[in-house]
């Protein structure tokens, strides 16, 4: 199996350094929240996305590709009732998707849970009809970039649209693309009704990447989820993606995080 950690951990740390230390501990990629480099994905010239695929070959380490899609720039959002706002949504996914396929990734993670709420007066047939059409173009793109854009379900607690990851499927499945596909990370699972590895079992082959942590937002072996039948499960399904430690509590510090995550998972996947 391989194992990734996403940067935003690495709080005030260079790129190269993050990519060096990650490599060094035995993970095979990074994720990058476009958040960290820059407001806009359009403010990475060129050059400068060279430069960071460039570092990353040396380390060497894959860039995975994207995720914390939305946080910025401000002012976009996936199901908003202006239609000027949905556009400008839509047409910066697929300025994200050629960033992604810029840097050498091939996936992008859609959380955006502040980003697509369903707003007062909406119905959900409204925000689910205006979530899909903003994704059009970007699935194309998708397509011709080789980049798998991932929907992610997640919990009541973070948003009131798409909670589970059979909600996700049905958004992701009426575009019939290998390109769009949902991501299954374990935070989110924790809040569903049903058992993680069967979550697992019925989503696949649905889902193309997935997200190491615990329920208390920490990284997996930092709290009381047993990662060993996830383990199991992933492996049964034949997944062979990456697994993505992403945490969302980072009081640790890195190092801790990222050499403690990664020792837990060799020991859960055996």
């Amino acid at each position: 199996m391989k194992f990734a950690i996403c940067n935003e951990i690495y709080q005030g740390w260079k790129l190269e350094d993050t990519f060096a230390h990650a490599a060094r501990l035995g993970y095979a990629g990074v994720e990058i929240a476009p958040f960290t480099l820059a407001n806009s994905v359009n403010d990475i010239s060129a050059t400068e996305r060279q430069r960071i695929r460039d570092l990353a070959a040396r380390s060497p380490i894959a860039i995975v590709g994207l995720h914390w899609l939305l946080v910025k720039p401000e002012g976009l959002y996936l199901n908003h009732t202006d239609s000027s706002i949905r556009e400008r949504t839509a047409k910066y996914f697929v300025d994200l998707v050629d960033c992604c396929a810029d840097l050498g990734g091939t996936i992008m993670v859609v959380g955006s849970f502040k980003q697509r709420n369903v707003l007062y007066g909406v119905t959900r047939e409204q925000a689910w009809d205006w979530t899909a059409a903003t994704f059009r173009d970007a699935v194309k793109r998708a397509e011709d970039r080789a980049v798998t854009i991932c929907f992610e379900p997640l919990s009541p607690a973070e948003t009131n649209f798409i909670n589970t990851a059979a909600e996700a499927i049905q958004l992701t499945q009426p575009f019939n693309s290998p390109r769009f596909k949902i991501i299954i990370d374990v935070k989110a699972m924790c809040s569903e009704s049903k058992p993680i590895p069967q979550i697992i079992r019925e989503s696949w082959p649905h889902f193309a990447h997935f997200h190491a942590n615990d329920k208390n937002l920490k990284g997996p072996g930092f709290g009381d989820v047993d990662f060993k039948p996830i383990a199991a499960a992933l492996k049964e399904v034949g997944y062979d993606g990456y697994v993505s430690v992403e945490v969302f509590k980072f009081e640790e510090g890195a190092e801790t995080i990222a050499s403690k995550s990664i020792e837990y998972l060799r020991r859960v996947f055996g």
